[in-house]
Formats: C-alpha cells, structure tokens, sequence
C-alpha cells in the first residue's frame, strides 16, 4: 500500500483522516468494515481507533504484507463462519475489522491541499464510495460535504471507496454554497459539474488550485451552489444519451483535471 499523504497543519493539530460530522458523536459506536483493501486502509490510517480483527490464515497472510498487525486484537475465524456474521451481501475476502467511525474536520483544516472534490446531496453509499475511490486514484486531497443530506461512513459506502475512506480527508460544512465561497477565498477555482452546462469541460483552463462540485442525480446542482461556481461544464457526448452515472462522471471529470494540470 502507498505511504498516505499528509496535509502540513499547525504543530498538535488534529488528525487529519476522518469521516463522519464534525462536532457531533458518530452515528454509531462500532463499525465492522470488510475486504482487504479497505480493512488494510483502515489500519495504516492512525486516525482510525481499530477495535477487532477477525480473518482467515490467508486474509491475515495478505494483510501483513502491507500494514502492522500487532497494534489489533485479531481473531482467526474460517471463511464460512466471517460469512455468517455478515450480512448477506457483504463480500469480506476473509477479513472483517470492527472500529470506530471516524469524524471529519472544519473547513479550516484543508491545510495545504490544493483538489478538493465537493459534493451537492450525494447521498447513495456506493455512488459516494466510487467517488472516493476515483478522487484518491487522481491524486485529489479532500471531500467536502454539507452536514445535511450527506454521506455517513458505512460497511458498504467503505467497501465502494476500496479503502478510499481513510486516504482521503473529509471535510463538513453546514452550507456548501459558503463552504464554497471560502475556498474561492483562498484561491479555489470552482468548477460545477451538469449535462447542461455553458461550457465543455475540454475548453476550461483549469489553475493550481480546483474544487470539482457535483450534484445529486436527477436533482443535479442545486440553485445556491451552482451560482457560487466560477463555471458550470459539461462533458461533452457523442452518443445519444446525454448523462452520465455520478460516479462515472466524477471520474472523467478527476482524469481532466489532473491532465489540465499537467500541461503547462
């Protein structure tokens, strides 16, 4: 696994890899995260509070090729009694952790991050995993969300993400249109994401620092956070449906910017 990045932050600060609403109490006490990837995350992440191991001789072979398992309890369980502990659809690869869900920070705690995603009510766990999971692929530092109608770590939102939930800072905001406006603040060009849009996403000249905004599907943009972006594009379609998945437009619009980026 990748050495995870740091945000440079004031000397004592907190953390800086968590998921769940700032300054409110987890939505629960334990979570039981599963699959290698994703457990393996959680226990090199140190923000994350792992509580319990259990997995086979084989999922605790792979998972010590690439974090430290003497800083968990573990438990040596067979495949089919994890499976049985699980719920149905759960596909664990032979290990479950139990831990704490992680809170996320304020907006102050950006630190030196430079590409955020930001997300308008996408609330659907494996839409919001696959974003995570592409945002982390394409070098993006941060996740920024409104308190409200926003994603809550899950099992499932975790093992959409592959791990993604403890490589990636989240960040809470209790109105993403000033959430927003702050970033523009310190320099963010912010670029909303609709089918409708004014411009091509492949015309945009893209600067140093850039928060990509979208919205819900079906309900795309809402009003006030569409009006703060500096831009609203669109990626252009050749074929005859007009609209992509979230998730998948996420990933295209990741692969512009950091390709924008890349050219002088």
């Amino acid at each position: 696994m990748k050495p995870q990045k740091r945000f440079q932050r004031p000397q004592g600060g907190k953390p800086d890899r968590k998921f769940g609403r700032q300054g409110k109490p987890p939505q629960d006490d334990k979570l039981i995260l599963y699959g290698i990837h994703t457990v393996a995350a959680a226990l090199a992440n140190p923000a994350r509070k792992a509580i319990r191991l259990r997995a086979t001789d084989n999922a605790l072979a792979r998972l010590a090729e690439s974090v430290d398992l003497s800083t968990v309890p573990v438990e040596t369980i067979s495949a089919q009694a994890l499976t049985k502990s699980l719920a149905a659809d759960a596909v664990h690869q032979g290990a479950a952790l139990e831990v704490e869900p992680l809170t996320p920070l304020p907006l102050n705690d950006l630190g030196a991050a430079k590409f955020v995603v930001a997300l308008d009510q996408v609330t659907d766990p494996h839409n919001v995993g696959a974003i995570m999971r592409s945002a982390v692929a394409f070098g993006a530092d941060a996740i920024m969300t409104p308190w409200r109608n926003s994603p809550r770590e899950t099992a499932v939102l975790a093992k959409s993400a592959s791990g993604a939930v403890d490589m990636l800072s989240h960040i809470q905001v209790s109105n993403l249109g000033q959430g927003l406006a702050s970033l523009k603040e310190q320099g963010f060009q912010a670029i909303g994401m609709d089918s409708e849009g004014a411009q091509p996403f492949s015309e945009l000249t893209i600067g140093d620092k850039v928060v990509l905004v979208l919205g819900a599907e079906g309900k795309g943009l809402r009003q006030g956070v569409r009006a703060t972006c500096d831009t609203v594009a669109r990626i252009e379609l050749p074929g005859v449906l007009t609209s992509l998945n979230v998730s998948n437009a996420a990933a295209i619009a990741l692969y512009a910017v950091t390709q924008a980026r890349k050219t002088p």
